[in-house]
């Protein structure tokens, strides 16, 4: 790697617990950085997207199919969460969940405030941790400039009551995360 931002942040996975954003322009190599952190992964770690074509590049799964999340808004108390509460893996899930150290999420533009927590409850209940994403670091990669949350008119009346905006970063989760 000869980028030595890059370098530094594969580093700082590597060597720490502590959340990520990286960010840069088109062609900056965010893409090229996830798959050489595949080659040889710092951590347990899993791969997803919010899209099907974004997992596909990113050489993962979505967030939706791995968590197992329905779609529509994820407000807290709400009937999606009590039945998210309900919902149980199978014991390979469970085990690949309770084991996870380091979570990627590619294109995080493109994730919801309601679908990043939603993700947090489940990790939390799984994990049976009260940590944040049940303890596990996240790397967040994506260029906020490029594609925004998808947050219809219908989903927007239920979020705002919830929410500053749909973007990722208003997500409650994220706001308990420490940052160094």
């Amino acid at each position: 790697m000869t980028n030595p931002q890059m370098q530094l942040a594969q580093e700082f996975i590597r060597a720490t617990n502590n959340s990520v954003f990286l960010t840069g322009k088109a062609g900056t190599g965010k893409t090229t950085f996830l798959h050489r952190l595949k080659e040889r992964p710092p951590k347990r770690m899993v791969v997803t997207a919010p899209t099907g074509v974004a997992a596909i590049q990113a050489r993962g799964v979505t967030l939706h199919s791995f968590f197992q999340l329905p779609f529509g808004p994820f407000v807290p108390g709400s009937e999606v969460e009590r039945r998210a509460a309900e919902h149980r893996f199978g014991r390979h899930k469970r085990d690949i969940i309770r084991s996870l150290d380091l979570l990627v999420i590619d294109e995080i533009s493109m994730v919801r405030a309601d679908l990043l927590d939603a993700v947090d409850f489940v990790l939390r209940q799984t994990r049976g941790s009260e940590r944040p994403f049940g303890g596990v670091q996240l790397l967040m990669i994506g260029d906020l400039h490029q594609l925004p949350p998808v947050v219809r008119d219908e989903d927007w009346n239920i979020l705002r009551d919830f929410y500053e905006s749909g973007y990722f970063f208003s997500s409650r989760a994220l706001q308990e995360t420490a940052w160094p």
